[in-house]
């Protein structure tokens, strides 16, 4: 019998907020344990928690991004949570009214792309830091009270590799968005995985088995990887799956059993007394939609749509916005020009291999913003056109280009005049050397005569040097195998 898995994932992510999510203390990564509290995220008796507004805009947002229904109504919960690192003993939380519903993530994956649905994005607050050393235990509760958003995915993930493609979507989403960091070596993102398998074509799911506290993508994956195949060999061994909870070892490779896994009546929910449900108006939702932006997928697509890049620079300028946008205020001016489709397609795409592999590591190096750089839009068009079009070589547009970065000078096309630059692309004068070169190596010429296409390589390397490297090698190419061949 052939199996097949049935993955949903709940990814936990810290909110991008300057204080906690019930009290002023500050959410700082970093700062000295128990120095970021106060009697509110301690649990002390008496105290009372105050929503943080902006930890509530972020998880609306949220919604929006990821294509969620906003409930007029939503409230907050108490989950019965006996751990070291809850302070409270419970948490607060969202169970039944939720902030968000009922969304999708859709992402490149394979050949082409897919979507995974999510059942809810819900807010709430993140717990204290446990630390084991070698005779004793310690809590930091720096982390505790923190905003936490839990995303739940529907069971629609059904290998590995498709749960760290979600993943890494949902993370740019995110990070895009401007509602987390997703900094994983600070905690910022970690994953519980609910995995099970069944045999393929059979709507019924297995046992789930959840894999909790998963701390980074790649360890999601290869947890998958371990588990899938694990419980299959117990089915097919003639075994039974439990609901159960198990941790990842990321040293052996394999995964554990923690604990048979509690059911939602186990927590207790309910309504937590301290905090008014939420009601958002047309106003305050108007107001976070407007903090909308362009999810990474569709700006990928029209990139490739509007601009006729290739996948691989427009995944440069998904991921990279700020060098998105520059080259974007570049483009304008290859398109206000009236040129064919064809050579449009290839300006724009020099324009965007001179932003990715020209500026983006000069500005780099000098610690420059874009809005910094010094030659600017038009001269950044001013010296790609030249080298798109053969009127420079390689050598010489690299030149210009650190040229007008170290003098802060603007103007392409005066350089390359004053350093003698410009190409020879006067067929006539390019026959005449492509002629002395073949009267000079007839050793060559026989050999690429003879089917040995290397040796044109050095005919055409011959005619360089003849031009001192000033003649268009893409005509010198075309005019030495023209004239070879006949």
């Amino acid at each position: 019998m052939e199996y097949e898995a049935v993955i949903g994932l709940e990814t936990h992510v810290q909110l991008k907020t300057k204080s906690k999510m019930w009290c002023g203390c500050a959410n700082a990564f970093g700062a000295e344990p128990n120095t970021n509290v106060c009697p509110v995220c301690l649990g002390l008796p008496g105290v009372l928690p105050v929503p943080n507004e902006e930890a509530l805009r972020l998880t609306v947002l949220t919604g929006y991004l990821l294509n969620c229904e906003i409930p007029r109504f939503a409230k907050f919960d108490r989950k019965s949570y006996f751990y070291p690192d809850m302070p409270k003993n419970y948490q607060i939380t969202q169970y039944d009214r939720p902030s968000t519903a009922n969304g999708f993530v859709e992402f490149e994956f394979g050949d082409g792309t897919t979507k995974v649905h999510i059942t809810r994005a819900h807010l709430e607050e993140d717990v204290g830091k446990s630390f084991h050393f070698e005779r004793n235990s310690g809590l930091d509760f720096n982390r505790a009270g923190v905003p936490l958003m839990e995303i739940v995915s529907e069971p629609d993930i059904t290998s590995a590799d498709m749960a760290y493609e979600y993943l890494n979507a949902l993370k740019e989403i995110l990070v895009q968005g401007g509602v987390s960091d997703c900094d994983m070596e600070k905690g910022m993102v970690r994953c519980d995985v609910n995995v099970s398998v069944r045999p393929k074509g059979s709507q019924e799911l297995g046992a789930k088995i959840e894999i909790k506290n998963m701390n980074s993508f790649s360890g999601v994956r290869r947890a998958l990887e371990y588990e899938i195949p694990r419980q299959i060999e117990v089915l097919k061994s003639g075994g039974k799956l439990v609901q159960s909870t198990r941790r990842w070892d990321d040293v052996t490779g394999i995964t554990e059993e923690m604990r048979t896994k509690e059911d939602a009546h186990d927590y207790r929910y309910f309504p937590d007394p301290d905090l008014m449900p939420l009601a958002p108006d047309d106003a305050w939702l108007a107001a976070v939609k407007s903090r909308m932006v362009e999810l990474p997928l569709a700006r990928k697509q029209r990139f490739m749509r509007d601009y006729s890049l290739t996948k691989d620079q427009a995944e440069s300028f998904k991921l990279d916005v700020e060098a998105g946008n520059f080259f974007e205020q570049a483009a304008a001016l290859v398109l206000a020009k009236n040129l064919s489709e064809d050579w449009r397609s290839r300006e724009l795409r020099g324009v965007a291999n001179s932003v990715i592999q020209q500026w983006r590591p000069r500005l780099q190096a000098k610690n420059l913003s874009w809005a910094d750089t010094i030659p600017g839009l038009s001269s950044l068009v001013g010296v790609t056109i030249p080298f798109v079009r053969g009127e420079i070589n390689s050598g010489s547009y690299q030149q210009v280009v650190a040229e007008m970065f170290e003098s802060g000078r603007r103007d392409p096309e005066a350089i390359i005049s004053e350093k003698g630059l410009k190409q020879v692309s006067d067929t006539g004068a390019i026959e005449q050397f492509c002629d002395e070169v073949i009267a000079a190596h007839p050793g060559p010429a026989h050999d690429f005569q003879s089917g040995k296409s290397a040796a044109l390589n050095f005919l055409k390397g011959q005619v360089m040097k003849m031009s001192k490297g000033k003649a268009n090698p893409a005509l010198v190419g075309e005019i030495l195998e023209r004239k070879l061949n006949a």
